[in-house]
């Protein structure tokens, strides 16, 4: 694993060889191991600033247990095909290598295999790039079987395309036309076990997608509203569920702490709202991953309403940059139709000039702070707003041999503001889902506030 100085097996699997072990989950890096030194390389358009650019990769080599020694860049349209970075500044890179006494080195971008290979033989170091690094990060964040799977299966698709480079010293043992090297029967055997492989967690991603569903269409027959908080990851989510839901999920100050959609539940005004917290989104993040994580992700795409987090605390042009990342991934699941109700989460960050300048920025955005819970019930009341036209306050009268009626009614979740049992039966004033009725139509009365004031005399 990254984090561990040349003890983990996963950043030996990453490196040389390509990955030849895929570990569907890594523990967190020992405290007490010497954290692993990496050399940072990008190739950049023209005009992008590096420094900029680079700190989120440096964000994420700190959270997979790697200190970031030193940085090269070069600003050039295209990577090299062959080589990723050109020749002289291939050159630089490896006394850059060599002088940082660096253990790995991290690209900011995904490799072609060739270029992966090329990287290794020149200095002679094992390479991690941008995609390896989140898989790595994802594979120690992962707690749930779904979550574990979920990760090995990116892991693999990432790694299929990358098999024939483990092999490619055996290849030479072929003959030519007609014949088949030893290397090449393992790359094939290496490749029909780990399609099985995707296959089977294909399989049990859906068997685990079926009983959501279950637990889904429970949730829709209550027809209790659905809410899923979607952001750049590390903007506050898990906060914000915790401070609308007293939810108790984990919210450490590191990327991609949450991987599992967790779903609880608020009351405001006598009605019910479930909220899902779902995983962080990350600018460039690894198709592997969107592909793997979509049962997670469908969380979102079956939601009423989508609360889209942003970090008030970050500048204009970086916001932007999270905001088009997640709506870009939003958009990629089916999830960009949805209604989207913004919130500017860590506002207490932010001085007044700021607070107004946001304002103007993002007119109607709810400005709130998870840990403090400033603005969390103009929150809860903006939601509810969202929701307003679902439900029709209905006054009933159900004759006690009906009493199976009004355990459905309760069964529904709808809210019953007013309870009176007289003698002709329970008369009970409710919110209750418009899909829901002509169900009851035979037992809706009028005047229900007047008729309760006169039973109860």
């Amino acid at each position: 694993m990254m984090g561990e100085r040349r003890t983990g097996a996963s950043l030996d699997a990453m490196g040389s060889g390509h990955n030849r072990s895929i570990s569907p989950r890594q523990p967190d890096p020992a405290p007490q191991a010497e954290p692993e030194r990496g050399l940072v390389v990008a190739v950049l358009g023209p005009g992008i600033e590096a420094d900029e650019e680079l700190a989120e990769l440096r964000e994420l080599a700190r959270t997979a247990g790697v200190v970031p020694v030193g940085e090269v860049s070069q600003h050039r349209s295209h990577p090299d095909p062959r080589t990723y970075v050109g020749k002289g500044k291939l050159e630089e890179l490896k006394t850059a290598y060599a002088d940082a006494r660096a253990d790995v080195l991290l690209v900011d971008g995904e490799l072609q295999p060739v270029q992966q290979r090329r990287l290794e033989n020149e200095l002679s170091a094992r390479v991690v790039d941008r995609t390896q690094l989140i898989l790595d990060i994802f594979a120690q964040h992962a707690r749930s079987a779904e979550g574990k799977l979920q990760v090995e299966l990116a892991q693999l698709e990432y790694n299929l395309p990358r098999m024939r480079g483990m092999w490619q010293h055996l290849e030479r043992l072929g003959g030519g036309v007609g014949t088949r090297g030893p290397g090449e029967t393992q790359l094939e055997t290496d490749r029909r076990i780990a399609g099985r492989r995707v296959a089977l967690l294909r399989r049990r991603l859906r068997e685990l997608s079926r009983q959501r569903q279950v637990r889904r269409q429970r949730r829709q027959r209550s027809e209790t509203p659905t809410v899923a908080l979607a952001g750049y990851t590390n903007v506050g989510k898990s906060t914000l569920l915790n401070r609308l839901t007293d939810a108790g999920v984990s919210v450490d100050n590191r990327l991609f702490e949450t991987l599992d959609p967790t779903t609880r539940g608020f009351e405001y005004e006598g009605r019910r709202y479930l909220v899902t917290d779902t995983v962080g989104f990350i600018r460039r993040l690894p198709t592997q991953l969107v592909e793997g994580f979509a049962a997670t992700l469908e969380e979102t795409l079956v939601a009423d309403l989508v609360v889209h987090v942003l970090d008030a605390s970050a500048g204009d042009e970086r916001l932007e940059v999270m905001r088009g990342a997640v709506e870009g991934v939003l958009g990629e699941i089916g999830a960009g139709e949805l209604p989207i109700e913004i919130v500017l989460n860590k506002i207490d960050a932010v001085d007044p000039l700021r607070r107004r300048r946001l304002e103007n920025r993002y007119p109607g955005a709810v400005q709130a702070s998870a840990l403090t819970g400033e603005g969390i019930e103009e929150l809860r009341e903006r939601i509810a707003a969202r929701f307003a036209g679902r439900f029709e306050s209905v006054s009933l009268l159900v004759p006690y041999e009906d009493g199976a009626r009004l355990n459905e009614l309760y069964a529904l979740g709808a809210p019953i503001s007013e309870r009176v049992d007289r003698p002709d039966g329970v008369l009970v004033r409710a919110l209750l889902p418009y899909a829901e009725l002509r169900r009851f139509a035979q037992y809706l009365v009028a005047e229900a506030r007047a008729e309760t004031a006169q039973s109860s005399r």
